[in-house]
């Protein structure tokens, strides 16, 4: 009989989602002999919907049906009923975020190995020094994991996993070279991340000064917004708009065109990631030591740091041309 690994993910949103992928890859590839269950307190399984066709099909969902799991102390006596009708346990429980109150709730689960940031790694199980000077929280984990696991192998998406026909479309619509991408929608409504669409003009129109095409990533759904940048950079493309496929494969096959990436912090900036496109990207109200990108060439412009603001509009346009001048030099080395 395999062992079990169950991951607790509290996040709700796609681009937190996308985040975890490397640490499912790494663990299905590190950890064969077991099997690795997703506990998710907002219930939304990309992997089995938005995200279904990247193909992640390693992944079982955990007997633990409770919503919000973790966000209310109730959960604490309802898990208790749980355990005992399903008879749960498992080998090792990683906690994937850092609430005190998800994380006491949690570790009532029956296990054998426990690992949470939480208080610094307080509640980990057995105790192990860690690397606690990297930002970004996955990383933190796979770092515990190496030392569970001395053949732990860090293992990225592999976008091969993706049915071409998406990569076939991508190149049917971005047929050309020197295409630069620009996202700039978020989904999460509550922090505004967004930058002025003034300013995005600028910024197109100075992709366009350096004889680069400015690739829009948005949905159909944008359509005023699209029409309204057509107006001012029409010089600019909007493959979504060209092609009946809707998908998030879409965007990561449309990013293998492109020489690098504009971004925001939103669910785009994660699905380009998954590809490994070089990106500049920018932060406002949300950390970017947390949520930044793992990508092999990464610029990253945080209104916090420039300014000390957590208003992503507070950033000049001279920063945003600087920086474009700057990272087109870093490419071409």
């Amino acid at each position: 009989m395999k062992k079990k690994i169950l991951i607790y993910n509290a996040a709700g949103g796609l681009g937190d989602f996308i985040q975890l992928i490397k640490l499912f890859e790494s663990i299905n590839i590190s950890y064969p002999d077991h099997n690795i269950y997703l506990l998710q307190a907002h219930q939304n399984n990309f992997l089995k919907t938005t995200l279904k066709d990247l193909n992640i099909n390693y992944i079982y969902d955990s007997e633990i049906n409770i919503l919000y799991f973790g966000f209310r102390l109730k959960h604490f006596f309802e898990i208790k009923k749980l355990i005992k009708q399903n008879d749960l346990f498992f080998d090792t429980i990683i906690d994937t975020q850092s609430k005190l109150r998800n994380t006491f709730i949690l570790k009532n689960i029956p296990h054998k190995n426990f690992i949470s940031l939480t208080l610094n790694g307080f509640f980990l199980k057995p105790k192990i020094e860690f690397e606690r000077n990297k930002n970004n929280q996955i990383d933190q984990i796979i770092d515990i994991l190496t030392h569970h696991n001395n053949n732990f192998k860090i293992q990225k998406y592999n976008i091969k996993k993706i049915d071409q026909k998406y990569f076939d479309e991508a190149e049917k619509i971005l047929k050309n070279k020197n295409y630069v991408g620009i996202s700039i929608t978020q989904g999460n409504a509550y922090r505004e991340k967004n930058i002025n669409i003034e300013t995005i003009i600028q910024i197109a129109n100075y992709i366009v000064s350096k004889n680069k095409i400015p690739v829009f990533l948005i949905e159909k759904k944008y359509l005023e917004l699209k029409e309204k940048i057509q107006s001012l950079v029409p010089e600019a493309k909007f493959p979504e708009f060209e092609t009946d496929l809707n998908n998030p494969c879409l965007v990561i096959a449309l990013s293998k065109q492109l020489e690098y990436a504009f971004t925001i912090d939103n669910g785009i900036m994660h699905l380009l990631s998954l590809s490994n496109t070089p990106m500049i990207a920018v932060f406002g109200p949300t950390s970017s030591k947390k949520f930044a990108p793992v990508v092999d060439f990464l610029k990253i412009l945080d209104s916090k740091e420039i300014n000390n603001s957590k208003n992503i509009n507070t950033i000049k346009i001279e920063n945003f041309f600087s920086e474009i001048d700057n990272f087109e030099k870093m490419l071409q080395r």
